[in-house]
C-alpha cells in the first residue's frame, strides 16, 4: 500500500479537527511516506516558527527507527546525540511522531509528526487523524 495525498490530507484534517475539539494549542503537522518523503503538511495560524522542523523531525525519527517517537525519548542520550548528528539534526525523539500502518497488514506506510501542544497531546491528535481514515497505529500506542 502507498500512502496517497488524499489520505495524508484527510489524516491531517482529522488531527486538526480533534485538536480543535480538545482546545489544543495551534499545531503544525507533517505526513511522510514510508521512504521519508513529505506527502502533506499544514501549519495552523499562530503556530510557532520552529514547529515545521519539529513535526518533520518527529515523523522522520519514527520512520528511521521503525518506532513511534515516544519510544525514542528514553533511549541512551549519547546514542540519540550521535543519531541526531548523523541525521543532520532531523531526529526529534519526543512523543508526537506516530507510524502510520496499513489497517490490514500492519505494514508501515508512513509517519506523521505533530508539534504545537505538549508532546502527549500532539501524539493524541496524530492517533485520531490516522485512525480517522481507517489506518492503524502501533499496538503499543493503544495500551
Amino acid at each position: 500500500m502507498t500512502l496517497t495525498l488524499n489520505q495524508a490530507d484527510a489524516i491531517i484534517d482529522g488531527a486538526l479537527a480533534f485538536a480543535e475539539a480538545e482546545s489544543y494549542d495551534p499545531l503544525t503537522i507533517a505526513v511522510l511516506d514510508a521512504g521519508g518523503h513529505l506527502v502533506a503538511f499544514k501549519r495552523t495560524d499562530n503556530s510557532g516558527i520552529l514547529r515545521p522542523e519539529i513535526a518533520m523531525g518527529k515523523a522522520y525519527g519514527a520512520l528511521g527507527f521503525g518506532l513511534d517517537s515516544r519510544e525514542l525519548k528514553d533511549k541512551n542520550a549519547t546514542f540519540l546525540n550521535a543519531i541526531a548528528a548523523a541525521s543532520h539534526g532531523k531526529l526529534v525523539p519526543v512523543p508526537g511522531g506516530v507510524l502510520i500502518r496499513d489497517a490490514k497488514s500492519q505494514l508501515i506506510v508512513g509517519a506523521m509528526g505533530v508539534s504545537g501542544d505538549n508532546s502527549w497531546n500532539d501524539e493524541k491528535a496524530a492517533i485520531a487523524g490516522i485512525e480517522g481514515v481507517g489506518l492503524a497505529v502501533s499496538p503499543a500506542l493503544k495500551e
